[in-house]
């Protein structure tokens, strides 16, 4: 059970936890819905590197969507999965030569993009994680 009762805004158990301020679910809600879709990066890369994010930080709803799905991967994914696993055990104090890696395969436009997306997701988990939202 969460940790407080959920709001009667949002379609979804996590929307209904942030619906207590309707304006900021709202807000959530639209950038999650951008960061998700294809800009620079595609969506299916961007849901392999959620699901690595939720192993590792807390939220039970997150990680009961799935592992990370390595028979998917190409070779961009594969490295935007290295480059997450380094995010994940360095707490984001990664190390200068791990963006030198990103960049013989990736370019500034989608560094900032993997970026956004890995930073925002986190946030998401880490609210899933302390309102102890269950699967």
């Amino acid at each position: 059970m969460a940790r407080i009762q959920e709001s009667n805004f949002g379609a979804t158990p996590f929307q209904k936890l942030l619906g207590h301020s309707p304006e900021i679910m709202d807000s959530w809600s639209r950038l999650g819905e951008v960061l998700g879709k294809d800009v620079r990066l595609s969506s299916e890369l961007k849901e392999q590197v959620r699901r690595a994010l939720a192993q590792e930080n807390g939220c039970e709803y997150c990680k009961a969507k799935g592992k990370p799905e390595p028979h998917l991967f190409d070779e961009k994914t594969s490295i935007a999965i290295g480059f997450t696993e380094v995010f994940l055990k360095t707490k984001g104090d990664l190390p200068d030569s791990i963006f030198h890696v990103l960049r013989e395969s990736f370019s500034d436009e989608e560094i900032s993009e993997l970026c956004a997306f890995m930073a925002f997701t986190t946030a998401s988990q880490y609210f899933g994680a302390m309102m102890k939202l269950e699967a």
